[in-house]
């Protein structure tokens, strides 16, 4: 007679895990993840001022929250062409044009979609929150890689000859 095995299985306790991590994952949605810079979310970002006022530095604006170089670059006023720039993006809808490599993303340009001049022609941005504090050229590359071919006729010594049959 053949003995029979009992119906109740015992689990390893790394396979008990894998199936309560299992569970624990089909049985609620995913939470998307809210975009935060420095603790502050987008909209929050939005609402504060640009720059403090000079008399009052303990009030918190988008360049106190902004790494040292930008920082520096928006407490000392921005050069006439970026402030021309951000005007143009306040104004305007739709997509703005620029060759201002050098301006950095702010907050108040998430979702927008700008062309960046790459040294040859306009490069398509559409401007994410992940970008911000970073220059507008940093996401439009001047320079491509070269993919080479074969070499051709000439480029060496051997394919100077061609076989006649």
């Amino acid at each position: 007679m053949a003995r029979r095995k009992s119906k109740k299985m015992f689990r390893t306790p790394k396979a008990a895990r894998r199936q309560a991590r299992k569970r624990r994952s089909t049985v609620a949605e995913r939470r998307k993840k809210v975009f935060l810079y420095r603790g502050y979310t987008l909209d929050e970002l939005r609402a504060l001022p640009l720059t403090a006022p000079v008399d009052d530095m303990e009030a918190l604006s988008v360049a106190a929250l902004m790494p040292s170089r930008v920082r520096r670059t928006l407490d000392k006023g921005l050069p006439e062409d970026m402030q021309y720039f951000l005007d143009r993006i306040r104004s305007e809808s739709g997509v703005v044009r620029t060759h201002c490599r050098s301006m950095y993303v702010l907050p108040e340009m998430v979702g927008r979609t700008l062309s960046v001049h790459d040294g040859r022609k306009f490069v398509d941005i559409e401007i994410k929150p992940e970008m911000i504090g970073h220059a507008l050229g940093e996401f439009a590359r001047t320079r491509t890689s070269v993919t080479h071919t074969g070499p051709g006729v000439g480029a060496t010594r051997s394919s100077k000859h061609v076989a006649l049959k």
